[in-house]
């Protein structure tokens, strides 16, 4: 479970954290390097900024270390066709279409429509296909029908009548999530898992297959689409000679390589698993690999990649493919261990229910890395935080592993500033704690989401997993779970007592920034109209209408107006945290037993519906800072140098140059699954 989206905003199932990053500003700051400065902007478009990370300390690796690394982030690449096609069946043939276009075109490129072309394959790349990353509405082309087919004929580019549809038709393909239970989940989801198949029979094929009392349930459907042949519901499992064969060959071709690099067995070990994962798409050997990945916790080195978070599936079943590859910052999660050598001690004094309290945390780690690649669900939007696996079971008994990619929150860090702060904190008082203190309490949120959050509770006996019990709002109750552990424990004395933190003004700094993103700014990621959809931005939006709601008698979070423009302020941290202790249990106790009904109420009661009125003002007053809301990012190009033998020596660090260079250059050489135009 994961995603903490960088935070131009706040944001894991147990899992990924995405942050979009808080409070940026539209200047470029840059960063001093031994070569002079490091720029970290690489292009911005639509509602996006591209951006690189650095890899420092790579040059401190060993020659054997640095080809582990390159072996793997090859490996993750080789895969990058997988996330395009299970977004959507259109995506690879839209994509190449476009990319066709772009490369082969002689004619006018300063035109507005050739602009707008442009930006709709830019947002397609940062996508990984046709609908956007965030908020799952389908792209709309802002050039003409007309325009375009002038294109393909000038590049001899053939188009199909339903490709058209597809592009042009803002019906066909709408939505890639379907959120809403009313509308058919799987019915009115153009994610590419299912075929001819129903919400209903979808949960009832998965239901048959669970066991009652089962204590190590396999990942049913975490690798296979679903369809109809016949009349009868079948399997397509992603496995070497199934689905995506072609691309999982060239996986499995570099995870091989990898292996016999791998700095200590326990890693050669996981691998082996993982390669046979690939090879058989057998479930019990996808739990095998995640066990054994667990347990390899030395070396400098380590990976994820696999099918891993399912929030692409209205049903939360599928994983999307991913990889990401990191190096420990040893200096950075020396800082931290601290944390996780108290787990216990959170789960003990928690607000929980005693019966939802597990009795003892097992196998906790934590790690501050560096990324020096990343593909698939991971590129280019990223998360900065990670707590994996999935499996309940298997965190239960073999424990779990919790990073924060730290070069990619100091890049977005990095490239922002404090427009959005200025604009929409309440007060000097509030813009000055978040100038001191925002950084730490971010950093603290992150890890205290992972680390702490997603490996804490536990479900009560015979209780089903989230996916089966929760349904839809599994994953945004999750989130928000994770997301109450760290809000009321950033306001724990005991944090200050362990050293992370210098007092309790960097908690109050994090209630401040939740609240202020929560209530305003993320809203400029949504259209006039739009419900909240996306997991992530529904639970931040639950929590604090909840604690506004039930804290309303006594003042503790007041809204105020002052000339025309809305702003939110808290006025008892204690009692905020006293709520945010509430609402915890109560979620946990909506986790452990499996209460439909209550999630369904907090998550469309408190985190749907948005205020028209202040959205439109919100809008307004985003739109002035000229700052996009979405990160995106492009990865270090890792290059070997051989001898004369054909042996790998080095691996030398560069970086790229554009975002389009990048993606063309990865769908010409990563291309496996695409059609060729």
């Amino acid at each position: 479970m994961k995603k903490i989206f960088i935070a131009i905003i706040a944001l894991g199932l147990t899992a990924w954290c995405y942050f979009q990053f808080k409070d940026q500003v539209a200047q470029l700051p840059k960063s001093e390097t031994e070569n002079g400065p490091f720029e970290y902007e690489v292009d911005r478009f639509a509602d996006i900024r591209i951006l690189r990370y650095k890899l420092d300390g790579f040059d401190k690796l060993t020659t054997k270390q640095k080809e582990f690394v390159y072996y793997l982030t090859q490996a993750g690449l080789a895969g990058r066709d997988i996330m395009w096609d299970q977004n959507c069946k259109y995506n690879l043939e839209v994509r190449s279409i476009f990319e066709k276009i772009y490369s082969n075109y002689n004619g006018d490129k300063s035109s507005e429509e050739w602009l707008n072309l442009e930006t709709y394959l830019k947002q397609l790349w940062m996508s990984n296909g046709i609908h956007h990353h965030y908020s799952n509405i389908k792209h709309t082309p802002k050039f003409s029908k007309e325009y375009f087919t002038t294109l393909c004929a000038a590049t001899s580019t053939q188009v199909s009548e339903e490709i058209m549809e597809v592009i042009f038709n803002p019906n066909v393909a709408a939505m890639k999530v379907e959120s809403d239970a009313s509308k058919g989940l799987v019915e009115n989801s153009a994610v590419n898992f299912y075929e001819g198949v129903t919400t209903k029979e979808a949960f009832e094929y998965y239901a048959s297959k669970e066991l009652a009392g089962d204590r190590a349930p396999l990942s049913y459907g975490i690798n296979a689409n679903l369809r109809k042949e016949n009349g009868v519901i079948v399997e397509d499992v992603y496995r070497i000679g199934g689905k995506y064969s072609a691309a999982l060959e060239q996986v499995v071709f570099w995870l091989n390589k990898a292996e016999k690099v791998a700095e200590n067995d326990k890693q050669a070990v996981s691998l082996r698993k993982l390669i046979e994962f690939y090879t058989t798409g057998d479930l019990r050997t996808w739990d095998d690999f995640n066990i054994q990945w667990v347990k390899a916790t030395e070396g400098d080195i380590d990976f994820i990649h696999g099918f891993v978070e399912v929030y692409n599936d209205p049903l939360g079943k599928r994983g999307s493919y991913e990889s990401v590859v990191e190096i420990n910052d040893f200096e950075a999660s020396d800082r931290m261990k601290v944390m996780m050598q108290n787990a216990q001690w959170f789960e003990d004094n928690s607000p929980i229910l005693p019966e939802h309290k597990k009795k003892e945390v097992k196998g906790i780690t934590y790690k501050v890395v560096n990324v020096a690649g990343e593909s698939g669900d991971a590129n280019p939007s990223t998360p900065i935080g990670v707590n994996l696996p999935n499996a309940q079971w298997i965190r239960a008994m073999h424990g779990s592993k919790s990073v924060s990619l730290g070069n990619i929150e100091d890049a977005a860090n990095n490239a922002g500033g404090s427009g959005m702060l200025k604009e929409f904190a309440n007060d000097e008082e509030e813009i000055a704690r978040a100038e001191k203190h925002g950084a730490t309490a971010g950093k603290m949120h992150t890890a205290m989401h992972e680390v702490i959050g997603h490996a804490s509770g536990q479900l009560e006996p015979n209780v089903s997993a989230s996916s089966q019990t929760l349904k839809e709002f599994a994953s945004t109750i999750e989130e928000g779970r994770a997301d109450l552990v760290a809000l009321y424990y950033v306001m724990d004395p005991k944090l200050v007592e362990m050293g992370l933190m210098e007092s309790l003004e960097v908690g109050k700094a994090e209630y401040d920034g939740y609240i202020r993103n929560a209530m305003m700014v993320q809203m400029r990621r949504l259209k006039m109209g739009e419900d909240i959809a996306e997991a992530h931005m529904r639970n931040r939006a639950w929590i604090s209408n909840w604690i506004i709601e039930k804290g309303a008698s006594a003042n503790v979070i007041s809204k105020e107006v002052r000339d025309g423009k809305t702003y939110f302020n808290i006025n008892d941290y204690g009692k905020m945290r006293d709520l945010v202790g509430e609402l915890l249990r109560e979620v946990q106790r909506i986790t452990s037993q499996g209460d439909y009904n209550a999630a369904k109420a907090l998550a469309d009661g408190y985190g749907k519906k948005v205020d028209p009125t202040l959205h439109a003002e919100v809008l307004a007053r985003s739109e002035k800072l000229n700052i996009p809301p979405y990160n995106g990012f492009v990865n270090p190009i890792l290059t070997p140098v051989l001898d004369s033998n054909g042996k790998m020596i080095d691996v030398t660090v560069s970086y790229t140059k554009t975002f389009a260079e990048q993606m063309l250059n990865y769908s010409k050489n990563y291309g496996f699954l695409a059609p060729k135009k």
